[in-house]
């Protein structure tokens, strides 16, 4: 499925994985292309959740986004649309790892709030920095005249 813009990204800021990992992302933002929304603010109109039959605390333990034309993707799918909005490929292709969708969002998103306090979300900020830097040396060598079409993780 192909997505209209802008995304609409919700999100449970209060969690510190979640809110480091949408920072990363909105940095790498052009155009408009992404509006994030803090689900977890005491103050986010929860009409989105009814008028789309979708739970407030499932939107709390899963990412959702939403595109102009009321396409959802969710989880896993959400982060695939997300980092391949930002040009970052190799980060999307990582999430379309059956390991990734089965074992690892799950336990990811069921456990963020204590990886949180364990660190997982400085190491995941050091990860998306790492590949971020590889994105932009490979658009510095296609700039060059040098680009590599075959892409590895």
């Amino acid at each position: 499925m192909t997505p209209t813009y802008p995304l609409t990204i919700y999100f449970d800021a209060s969690c510190r994985l979640c809110s480091s990992e949408m920072q990363n992302i909105q940095r790498h933002v052009v155009n408009n292309q992404l509006i994030l929304i803090d689900c977890s603010a005491p103050d986010f109109d929860t009409r989105v959740c009814t008028i789309n039959n979708i739970n407030l605390v499932d939107m709390m333990n899963r990412l959702h986004v939403q595109d102009t034309n009321n396409q959802w993707f969710i989880g896993v799918g959400a982060f695939e649309v997300i980092y391949q909005t930002v040009g970052m490929h190799s980060v999307a292709k990582i999430w379309r790892l059956p390991i990734t969708r089965i074992w690892l969002y799950p336990f990811v998103a069921k456990h963020r709030q204590t990886l949180s306090k364990l660190g997982l979300a400085q190491l995941f900020e050091l990860f998306v920095r790492y590949m971020a830097r590889r994105a932009e040396k490979r658009s510095r060598l296609c700039n060059q005249g040098r680009c590599a079409v075959n892409d590895t993780v």
